[in-house]
């Protein structure tokens, strides 16, 4: 991973430093200055608006008992935008000014909400690939007590041993808003 995030670094900063080079030849310094600050300028408030929408959206998911997935892994998408748009260079402009456009951040999006998705029904999740050992004592073989549940937050109805499936653990809950 850190070699390809080195040559990733190594070839953009090249490769910046080309297009600089290029520009400024055509057009001269002060009007390339110019040109990357008046970039960074405008692409850091269409990242701000971007961003306010982006978090109505993620708001109005989670008012409708909603999980925001999509819209959380666009408000990402615009964080590294904001950090290509603000970075000097032309590559990286373009590249932030593409994440901004909504039906290019949508599309991305799915794309990485698709792959988490597989990568969570495969097991790989959020682990990282480490050993999750669970309970050292026997996990839940001792059972459980309500001796320690006030008498207002006792079980209604013993809970449904599920024989099929010892992994399974069945419970009711009941929602207070």
């Amino acid at each position: 991973m850190f070699a390809r995030l080195f040559l990733l670094f190594t070839f953009t900063s090249l490769l910046e430093i080309y297009v600089l080079v290029q520009v400024g030849g055509l057009l001269g310094v002060w009007p390339t200055i110019g040109l990357v600050i008046i970039t960074a300028l405008v692409g850091s408030s269409l990242v701000r608006s971007q961003g306010l929408q982006t978090m109505f959206n993620v708001q109005s998911r989670m008012q409708q008992g909603e999980m925001p997935g999509k819209e959380l892994i666009e408000a990402m998408m615009l964080v590294i935008a904001g950090v290509l748009l603000v970075t000097p260079g032309f590559v990286t402009d373009f590249c932030g000014l593409m994440l901004l456009q909504p039906s290019v951040r949508g599309k991305l999006a799915e794309q990485a909400l698709a792959k988490l998705s597989v990568n969570m029904v495969a097991g790989a999740g959020f682990n990282g690939g480490f050993h999750q050992s669970g309970f050292s004592n026997g996990g839940f073989q001792g059972g459980f007590s309500a001796e320690h549940i006030p008498s207002d937050e006792q079980p209604t109805s013993k809970p449904q041993q599920n024989s099929n499936d010892k992994s399974t653990i069945e419970g009711e809950y009941e929602r207070k808003d």
